[in-house]
């Protein structure tokens, strides 16, 4: 599982199997929530997050989304 990064308690990642479209899935404590990050930063499941957790995450996954497209290109072109 590659991570992105890390932040304020949250991890960004891929799982090495992933697919398309481009999406970033973030773990924090027993959460987990992932995010479809092509043109917009949309929550397209999650799981035990606190919605303020979601609404970080969501924060994060914007702020970062170049970072996050760049690092799925390397890793998976």
């Amino acid at each position: 599982m590659p991570t992105v990064f890390v932040k304020d308690g949250f991890r960004f990642f891929f799982y090495s199997n992933d697919h398309t479209p481009i999406h970033v899935h973030v773990r924090r404590g027993d959460g987990e929530a992932v995010f479809k990050v092509e043109g917009s930063v949309v929550l397209r499941e999650s799981v035990g997050l606190k919605t303020k957790e979601l609404a970080k995450a969501e924060d994060l996954a914007t702020e970062h989304m170049e970072l996050i497209i760049l690092k799925w290109h390397e890793y998976f072109d």
